[in-house]
């Protein structure tokens, strides 16, 4: 019995665990080296590496795989790294397509703020077939290709090299590019090349600026994330999360590159959305407070009404929803499941529907279907726009 039965769902956000290397035979020849030796840590300790993989081989666990499909996450989880079994997984998930995004890669392994832009993008390059390939195995799965904005001429060149192996949406970092904004008119190029393939922009967590390391250093223990580690995610640096994204999408809709693009979705993935209704308000008090700037006076509407028609978001699980929508519009947000990493929790559809509750039925099926439908455009084959049981009712 399907996760999801009676209703069509559209995942907006999962993952493939890529295992330690697996990039590796993705990158051209000539850059390998200098990827490893840019990448690797000598002293990480990788024996744990065999035994996913004789794990995920052992006929006793594997015939545990429906009992536990929300249960195990992350390299455990089914279809996790073995793509042969992805399509299992949506299978018995339910799901009418799912959005896959890499888990290693990013933040693009740090390379374009060192400023090795040639390493920054071979490795953008070798992300992208490597995505597309996983995702090769089902057309449920819905590759997603890293654009890095740091050369302004080659961005468009790698979005169309994307698109032509496979990429079903165009990821972008949200921090700033060294040196530019992101609403450059150089990068007009690449927004033409997304929208004359009607496929949308996304950002995910991971590309964002992080803070800074400063605030740690409190004089007390150190907090520990909730994977029990010193180094990853605690309350505070959560906080940091939409910054980046709130600044990007400012510039793109100020600077009139949703206006000059206007079929152009612009996706927000795993970057949370209680933000969201500040964040418009507060583009509304700009427009009105420096309404005498000429491309403000160009824009085609308020820059909350902009965003609403070209802007689409995921909450986080723990998030207030029904607040969110109350205070954005229907038409923005988008249900994510986060499989397999632990973040999803073991049961999505129950804490976003315990969170919808109070929304009507139209919000409810914007959050599960429609809004998802919207942002992918042509990245989406319509057959695929129900659930089977749906589109055979």
């Amino acid at each position: 019995m399907p996760y999801v039965e009676g209703f069509t769902v559209h995942d907006a956000d999962s993952h493939v665990m890529e295992l330690p290397g697996t990039i590796d035979g993705y990158i051209e020849a000539r850059y390998r080296e200098a990827f490893a030796e840019r990448t690797r840590k000598p002293d990480a300790d990788l024996s744990w590496v065999e035994k996913a993989r004789a794990l995920q081989a052992e006929p006793g666990f594997r015939a545990g795989d429906e009992a536990n499909l929300l249960l195990r996450k992350n390299y455990q989880a089914l279809g996790a790294f073995l793509k042969h079994d992805r399509p299992r997984t949506l299978d018995l998930l339910g799901f009418a397509s799912q959005l896959v995004f890499t888990t290693a890669a990013l933040g693009n392994y740090g390379l374009e703020e060192s400023g090795d832009v040639e390493l920054a993008l071979a490795a953008a390059e070798a992300h992208n077939r490597m995505m597309t390939d996983f995702c090769s195995v089902d057309r449920r799965l819905l590759a997603t290709g890293y654009v890095p904005l740091v050369d302004r001429a080659q961005a468009p060149k790698i979005a169309r090299r994307a698109i032509d192996m496979g990429a079903k949406g165009l990821i972008i970092p949200s921090r700033h590019p060294p040196g530019h904004s992101p609403s450059h008119v150089e990068l007009d190029a690449l927004w033409a090349i997304a929208q004359e393939a009607g496929l949308p922009i996304l950002f995910h967590v991971g590309g964002e600026e992080k803070m800074h390391w400063s605030y740690a250093k409190t004089g007390l223990p150190q907090v520990l994330d909730f994977h029990g580690g010193a180094e990853n995610f605690t309350s505070t640096s959560f906080m940091t999360i939409p910054l980046s994204v709130w600044q990007t999408m400012a510039v793109l809709i100020f600077d009139g590159v949703l206006d000059r693009f206007p079929n152009l979705k612009f996706g927000a993935i795993e970057l949370g959305a209680s933000w969201a209704p500040s964040w418009m308000k507060f583009m509304d008090s700009a427009a009105a407070a420096f309404g005498k700037e000429e491309r403000l006076q160009k824009l085609s509407a308020r820059p909350s009404e902009i965003a609403r028609r070209q802007f689409r978001i995921t909450p986080y699980p723990h998030e207030d929803v029904a607040w969110i929508i109350d205070n954005t519009g229907e038409e923005m947000l988008l249900f994510s499941s986060d499989f397999p990493h632990v973040e999803g929790g073991r049961n999505p559809l129950k804490r976003f529907n315990e969170s919808l509750e109070g929304t009507s039925k139209t919000a409810r099926r914007r959050f599960y279907r429609d809004n998802f439908i919207d942002l992918m455009g042509a990245g989406l084959d319509p057959a695929l726009h129900d659930a089977p049981q749906r589109a055979a009712a």
